[in-house]
């Protein structure tokens, strides 16, 4: 039933506060209906998302993605009223999670006051921007600040959440408490599902009618999604996460030690990437990732890319993967950067 699944996924999303779901689609539907939702409640009508970000596909989301290309290329003009503000990236800023969040915080005062600014859209680990993880702090901060000035925080754990980081959702990384939390992909293994997860308070600020759709939350989905969290309480997907986190991780520092050029190995779980970087410095090394998975397909391994330079490869794993399939893709790995010649 759509209303036991909201009260579970009450009881896992990250603080004890009354909470309510929503139930739509897809990941991008979800974003769509918590800008709304954020509106509604503060009266606003600016959303800031992070530098490196992805939201969706659709006419709103593609406004909130850092990329153009390929995603909004052809298709604009774009929603207003989308503002995009420095994010955590420590291999590139150097900053550490306060100071970071310092220049975010100086960026939404000053560039769109807090007057405007109904929303902030954050993943706590990036998904296509490159699997980027902030800096310990700086997600709480930007919460503590939206809080403090009536602005509504939003977790898009559309893809970090639900085990796939070993943990329920990214957030518990950094002790944030979101006062939405969005969920889709997993949630009900490959069946069209999504939530918006909130604070009580918040989902009721839109008028009755004003959110609503076809086929949101049907049965078979709801299904799907309770078998996925029987699963997930039995703590084992956690366990799987943690073994891949180890394999992957362990053989990636194996392979930067004869590969210089893997310069910043990062993630949780079953989601972790590799930055390709000039040896030495923190300048993207762009082509190599595309090259890197050319070759693995040509060898029956299939690597996803990613990040805003194309220079990040990623890990994304089923949790059913073994060891001995990710040691293959590992060797390909080391294959690729040698075939191609890089110390």
């Amino acid at each position: 039933m759509p209303s036991r699944l909201a009260e579970r996924l009450a009881q896992h999303t990250p603080g004890a506060h009354a909470k309510k779901t929503f139930f739509v689609n897809s990941g991008a539907e979800a974003v769509e209906n918590a800008v709304k939702i954020a509106r509604a409640h503060t009266g606003r009508r600016v959303v800031a998302a992070l530098d490196h970000a992805f939201h969706g596909r659709t006419s709103l989301t593609m406004a909130m993605n850092h990329r153009v290309a390929p995603y909004g290329t052809s298709f604009g003009p774009f929603a207003p009223d989308v503002q995009r503000v420095p994010n955590s990236y420590p291999i590139r800023d150097g900053l550490t999670g306060a100071q970071a969040a310092a220049r975010t915080i100086e960026y939404l005062e000053q560039r769109i006051g807090t007057a405007d600014l109904a929303a902030i859209i954050a993943e706590p680990i990036q998904g296509e921007g490159g699997f980027v993880v902030p800096a310990d702090g700086y997600p709480p901060a930007l919460q503590e600040w939206a809080t403090q000035n009536g602005v509504v925080f939003i977790a898009d754990e559309i893809q970090a959440g639900l085990g796939r980081t070993g943990t329920w959702f990214a957030s518990e990384f950094f002790n944030l408490v979101p006062d939405l939390v969005l969920t889709a992909k997993g949630i009900a293994d490959g069946l069209p599902l999504a939530g918006i997860t909130g604070r009580a308070e918040i989902m009721d600020s839109a008028h009755p009618g004003g959110l609503g759709g076809t086929f949101g939350g049907n049965p078979v989905s709801i299904a799907a999604a309770h078998a996925v969290l029987d699963l997930l309480e039995t703590g084992a997907p956690f366990a799987q996460a943690a073994r891949i986190e180890r394999t992957l991780t362990d053989g990636l520092q194996s392979l930067a030690q004869k590969h210089v050029v893997i310069g910043y190995i990062r993630g949780y779980g079953a989601m972790i990437a590799f930055e390709l970087l000039e040896p030495g410095t923190t300048i993207p090394l762009a082509g190599l990732a595309s090259q890197i998975a050319a070759h693995a397909a040509k060898r029956g391994v299939l690597l996803l890319t990613a990040g805003s330079y194309g220079n990040v490869i990623r890990f994304l794993p089923s949790l059913a993967v073994t060891n001995e399939q990710i040691e293959v893709a590992l060797e390909v790995i080391g294959e690729a950067l040698a075939a191609y010649n890089v110390a």
